[in-house]
């Protein structure tokens, strides 16, 4: 059972159009191939080859590649046949495009790429009368990208320059921190533009003149706390004005809240970080309300990159996504979608956190609901992790209690106190990973 794969001269686009073409990583040149089945016919073994396999990349934007392979590996196919190849299954590969974004990037749907493939082959087959094969494919993304999500919840949220400091006039305060005050009280929908230019120069200058000494610690604090008041402004102005300029509008990208939430980028949504893909995210509650909070998404790592700042929006690629008001205590849940393709395979232990809480739901339409829970997978204890990373969670404990039990010998630690810190550091050792309530 042998199968042959060939690197086509057709050349996919897109990101992954590396992989295809003269100079891809994988598959046998033509004359490769060639001498494979050849070796093989001389050995008697040409009726152990019996697939012919070809890929020319991943999410393949554009259905004239696909036609164009299709019609290059059908015509390879059965001149193998004709060499003496007892070939029975032609494998087209992966490569069909998810349409993540509901725009279209990807010009074709199912029902097209089967038609192609099954036509293609079918009239080349006939016109080389050659059998027809069975057709393989191995679009993975496609069968599985739609069947997972991740449900997150928010647990805090951080707001640019949000301060409650007093900026009261005070005697002898920098002229600064008075031109700035006497800015911010002028701004309206009209002038605000020009107000956010000169509180911009205010700022630097304030920056400027502590570095050198001329402005007290507080009188700064005042020209920020002022500066951030004006940009706040400046952002709920420009929501209503079709022709903010550029400036403006990156302000309002930058003063997006962060949503603080209780997952690992790394973890649960690789693909964000890795390759920039653009997976669909939106709140799961208060869905009978309107979402006016501009926000970006945050995780509970240490790591500067785990964020998400791009979404989808009617307008294509947004660096932030209306989310509700949040206030601490509340619950509220956001869902990251399509996530089922890459990123539970290629989530790591990135800052230790591991595999979230899993449910499995199982959609039955004679089921008074409609769905039902199959399964719940609890997600990784610490000392799952710990144990992974090549540490013995056993000999942690018993080290830990030593050690208290000494401190406690010694009149350190009352034995209250130290049997209390041993069983935390045991539960902690049994938690799991991620934020508990």
């Amino acid at each position: 059972m042998i199968g042959i794969r060939a690197k086509l001269a057709t050349k996919s686009s897109g990101k992954w159009a590396g992989s295809s073409g003269d100079y891809a990583k994988f598959g046998l040149t033509i004359p490769e191939v060639l001498q494979a089945t050849r070796l093989l016919k001389s050995k008697g073994k040409e009726h152990c080859l019996k697939l012919f396999h070809y890929h020319i990349g991943s999410q393949i934007p554009d259905i004239r590649t696909i036609k164009e392979s299709i019609t290059e590996g059908a015509r390879i196919f059965c001149k193998l046949v004709k060499e003496g190849a007892r070939l029975e299954y032609f494998d087209v590969g992966g490569g069909v495009g998810v349409n993540y974004d509901g725009t279209a990037s990807i010009n074709y749907t199912l029902k097209d790429y089967v038609e192609d493939v099954v036509y293609i082959l079918k009239q080349t087959c006939d016109l080389e009368d050659v059998p027809h094969p069975n057709i393989v494919s191995e679009s993975g993304r496609l069968v599985t990208a739609h069947h997972s999500c991740v449900v997150t919840n928010v647990f805090g949220t951080i707001e640019i320059g949000k301060s409650d400091m007093p900026t009261e006039k005070t005697m002898n305060e920098h002229v600064l921190v008075s031109n700035i005050r006497e800015r911010s009280g002028e701004i309206t929908d009209k002038n605000y533009q020009d107000v956010y230019a000169d509180a911009l120069k205010i700022k630097e200058d304030t920056e400027s003149a502590f570095k050198l000494g001329v402005l007290s610690l507080e009188e700064r604090a005042k020209v920020e706390t002022l500066f951030w008041k004006i940009s706040r402004q400046v952002v709920e102005f420009s929501k209503k004005d079709e022709y903010a300029s550029d400036e403006i509008l990156m302000l309002r990208n930058q003063m997006a809240q962060q949503y603080l939430c209780n997952f690992s980028v790394f973890q649960s949504a690789p693909d964000t970080w890795g390759i920039g893909q653009i997976l669909p995210i939106l709140p799961i509650h208060k869905l009978n309300e309107r979402p006016e909070v501009l926000a970006t998404v945050a995780d509970i790592t240490c790591d500067s990159d785990g964020k998400i700042d791009c979404f989808l929006s009617p307008d294509g690629p947004s660096q932030t996504v209306p989310l509700h008001a949040f206030k601490t205590g509340d619950e509220y849940y956001i869902g990251l979608f399509m996530t089922g393709a890459y990123q539970d395979i290629m989530g790591d232990m990135h800052n230790c956190f591991g595999r979230l809480n899993e449910v499995h739901v199982f959609c039955d339409d004679d089921d008074p609901t409609d769905f039902y829970i199959e399964e719940i997978i609890p997600g990784n204890r610490s000392e799952q992790v710990l144990s992974t990373l090549q540490y013995n969670p056993e000999t942690m404990a018993q080290t830990m209690k030593q050690n208290i039990d000494q401190q406690v010998k010694r009149a350190k630690i009352r034995p209250r106190e130290g049997v209390m810190l041993t069983d935390f550091y045991e539960n902690c050792l049994k938690s799991y990973t991620y934020l508990k309530r």
